[in-house]
């Protein structure tokens, strides 16, 4: 039987303060379910079901990218129909992975979202594989496992850069910078490309972490490896 991976997407539309859209980038979902769609079963979810929205700014900017692309053709329905996030809750035994799909809306959604990090915790707890990338690893900075302690602590994690933000001009947009929160829950583990914008995938056993959308083919093959599909 295929594994079941868990896809977690914003639900936020809205750039901070700035009259701006955003929502979840198209190649952080397009390349890890072109790796995952044919070897896994794939279920959607996002906090307020339906459809989820989609940074316009990404369709722009994958636009010479072959797989982002046609996922956009072709898979409209696999962001245009999700599930409620909660209906989740106490259903780890029924998956092997959850994964959250990168972007700016998941730092304003999911962060600090009392549904998501109990599904963290209900995931790991239950030894499977917890995954992110981009923003989307911001999402377990502040994630505690039942005894208390903070599930990055100790493990090695990447993200979306503080450099990198700096480049988009978002600094000052976002809630927080994904690398110094992790950097501080890790205990000074957060590691990253030697250059912005370079790949860097990093396997902590369960815990799979990718910085930025070029690192988002990386991150589905490390789900792929670590389900060995």
């Amino acid at each position: 039987m295929a594994p079941k991976i868990l896809f977690v997407l914003t639900s936020h539309n809205k750039l901070g303060n700035l009259d701006k859209p955003t929502g979840w980038y198209l190649p952080e979902l397009a390349h890890p379910y072109h790796v995952l769609h044919s070897k896994t079963t794939i279920t959607v979810a996002s906090p307020k079901g339906g459809e989820s929205p989609l940074d316009p700014s990404s369709i722009d900017a994958s636009k010479d990218d072959t797989i982002s692309q046609t996922f956009l053709k072709q898979n409209e329905s696999v962001w245009k129909t999700t599930s409620k996030l909660d209906t989740f809750l106490g259903k780890a035994a029924d998956f092997d992975a959850i994964f959250y799909v990168g972007g700016h809306g998941p730092m304003f959604d999911l962060v600090d979202s009392p549904v998501s990090q109990q599904l963290i915790r209900e995931f790991w707890e239950a030894g499977k594989i917890v995954s992110a990338v981009c923003h989307a690893p911001a999402v377990f900075y502040n994630a505690r496992l039942s005894d208390g302690t903070l599930l990055v602590e100790g493990k090695e994690v990447t993200a979306f850069t503080n450099e990198e933000e700096a480049q988009v001009g978002l600094s000052e947009v976002v809630p927080f910078l994904p690398e110094d929160k992790l950097q501080e829950a890790s205990g000074g583990k957060f590691v990253k490309a030697d250059a912005p914008w370079g790949e860097k995938v990093v396997v902590q056993g369960r815990l799979i972490t990718g910085q930025n959308p070029a690192s988002a083919t990386g991150v589905g093959e490390a789900i792929a490896k670590a389900l060995g599909v």
